[in-house]
């Protein structure tokens, strides 16, 4: 077929659909650019696990994903610069000033919500909470107990640096207290060396992360105006370069279905982060033990031959039924 030929054709197809015509599947497919899906990823092991489960959907539908690690500002760069098509982690409200510019600009669109739920802030072993202290509020009363101390993660980082801040602001009665530099690392360990005989601890925590199922922890509440309401609550989204659902409409529908859970991530990111496991194949596994979110991701959603999406991947995916 010559180009001529291919432009009448393709001339006609969009009159037709102005008109309320039927397209052919041909004449409606995506460009060939969408057949490479590039996800910018950040290192961070949630988003690690759900570009993971994001990119074997795509690979069962036929299209060929892309993760490279990028720091944050780069991602966004890249996005704007049409060098990565998705990025699954923009956490909001904490990362609003460096993605806000850009998609206020139009360089960058920020589709549905992929995770509801997310925390970040003040956390103690459950039976600390069991025992009354519930609240920020509550750990003065018991400093003795806690030795004055609340542990955090690396230096510099923006959870010890609220911490610090509670600290310098005398907030809660802590004014005297000290803020424990370790990593996340020394941190669990503390946290794990001290459960066993249920001595007293209180420390940054976040969900998702399997922290919140290797061990029995309780958030606390009263700390709304240092790391936010609902627990330093967070909501994260699915961003991608400016008009990418729009071009690639199969991909953007799938991207816009995309709702992932704590408990998924949390499990994800343990296999992950706890017994090494490879991200592919960590969320291979969930999904074949999980097939019922497949239901929702793959509603409307087509293969790259435009079959229909959800037994396809199945089918690729071991999946019976």
């Amino acid at each position: 077929m010559n180009m001529t030929t291919l432009n009448r054709r393709m001339a006609l197809g969009v009159g037709a659909a102005a008109l309320g015509f039927a397209v052919s599947p041909l004449q409606a497919a995506e460009p060939e650019s969408c057949e490479t899906v590039r996800f910018a990823e950040v290192g961070w092991t949630d988003i690690t696990a759900t570009t993971a489960l994001t990119s074997e959907v795509l690979e069962a539908m036929g299209y060929e994903p892309r993760i490279d690690t990028v720091s944050v500002p780069i991602a966004y760069q890249g996005l704007k610069n049409n060098d990565f098509d998705v990025f699954l982690g923009n956490w909001m409200p904490s990362m609003a000033s460096i993605s806000d510019p850009y998609i206020e600009d139009g360089d960058v669109d920020r589709l549905g919500a992929n995770l509801e739920g997310a925390k970040y802030t003040l956390a103690v072993p459950q039976y600390v909470h069991d025992a009354g202290v519930t609240s920020v509020a509550d750990l003065a009363d018991h400093a003795e107990k806690f030795d004055s101390k609340v542990h955090g993660i690396e230096a510099g980082n923006d959870g010890n640096q609220l911490i610090q801040d509670m600290i310098d602001d005398d907030a809660f009665g802590l004014g005297d207290w000290q803020l424990v530099d370790s990593s996340e690392a020394g941190m669990l360990a503390e946290l794990s060396a001290r459960t066993p005989d249920e001595s007293w601890m209180v420390f940054l925590g976040w969900e998702p992360h399997p922290m919140n199922t290797n061990f029995d922890i309780a958030y606390l509440s009263g700390a709304d105006d240092y790391f936010g309401p609902n627990l330093g609550g967070a909501t994260v989204y699915t961003n991608t370069r400016g008009g990418y659902a729009e071009e690639c409409g199969n991909v953007g529908t799938l991207l816009e279905n995309l709702e992932f859970t704590l408990t998924m991530e949390n499990q994800l990111m343990g296999e992950i982060m706890d017994q090494g496991a490879d991200p592919r194949d960590a969320a291979r596994a969930y999904l074949q033990a999980n097939p019922a979110v497949l239901e929702t991701w793959l509603e409307g959603v087509n293969t790259r031959e435009g079959e229909p999406a959800l037994p396809a991947v199945k089918a690729a995916l071991d999946i019976e039924g």
